[in-house]
């Protein structure tokens, strides 16, 4: 059923490209223009919340992120082309919005900010906003190394009512159309992005969730290990693709 929906490009995209292509190749002219545009990307108005919660004392210690880690413009200028990472001290596989909350806990005395809430979204955003243009390079050796073979393991498992793994449609029908849509190779390089779907700035684990709903498999819930491997992953297959975050996703 799922195969007669799809359809090839006029001009089909290269599939085993290396690096990937991003998603946004995949977007119109005049999406790729709003995305680039920081007056047009919605997106921004997350991020430009971000700055501002950077500057805000939090929680019991009234510390802010600025307060440890200055001017993010310098400080966090990379950081997100390495996440998800594993935690040295934990040894639990972090992405972005796991260290940031982590951070909240442990240094600021705060609560943690719930997942997909404008806060998270907003602070994930204007971290990743930081390491704009810069080529993902995470780590999957090492602690690393069995979270990623079980990304690698969820992305190649036949899953659902569909019976559908996410390889089927972002490796084999990467570059084709779907009820209107353009399958992209499932890169994260974009997130937190503003997809026109939900009008609202998201996670990738939201994204993910909605596959999962889409093959009609189990959602599992935010922040759980088995999308977290996922990020991880994703995060792999992107090497190399620039940072766009917030990118604009149909």
């Amino acid at each position: 059923m799922i195969a007669s929906l799809i359809t090839p490009l006029i001009t089909p995209l290269p599939t085993h490209a290396d690096p990937l292509p991003s998603g946004t190749g995949f977007l119109s002219e005049d999406l790729q223009a709003r995305q680039a545009d920081e007056a047009a990307n919605p997106g921004m108005l997350w991020v430009d919340e971000g700055a501002r919660l950077w500057q805000s004392p939090q929680g019991a210690t009234g510390a802010s992120c600025a307060s440890c880690h200055g001017d993010a413009t310098t400080s966090m200028r990379g950081i997100a082309t390495r996440y998800p990472a594993v935690d040295a001290t934990s040894g639990a596989l972090l992405n972005l919005e796991d260290r940031i909350n982590l951070c909240r806990t442990r240094h600021q005395k705060a609560e943690p900010y719930p997942y997909e809430s404008d806060p998270l979204l907003g602070l994930t955003a204007y971290v990743a906003r930081q390491s704009l243009g810069l080529p993902m390079d995470v780590e999957t050796g090492g602690a690393a190394a069995p979270f990623y073979a079980a990304g690698e393991a969820f992305f190649h498992r036949r899953q659902g009512q569909l019976n559908l793994s996410c390889a089927q449609c972002h490796d084999d029908n990467a570059g084709r159309s779907l009820r209107g849509d353009t399958i992209s190779h499932g890169l994260g390089n974009g997130y937190p992005a503003y997809r026109l779907e939900w009008q609202s700035l998201g996670s990738l684990q939201r994204r993910l969730r909605s596959c999962s709903f889409g093959v009609r498999a189990v959602q599992f819930d935010y922040g759980s290990p088995d999308y977290l491997a996922l990020e991880l992953y994703l995060a792999k297959r992107a090497q190399g693709v620039a940072i766009e975050t917030p990118a604009i996703r149909r």
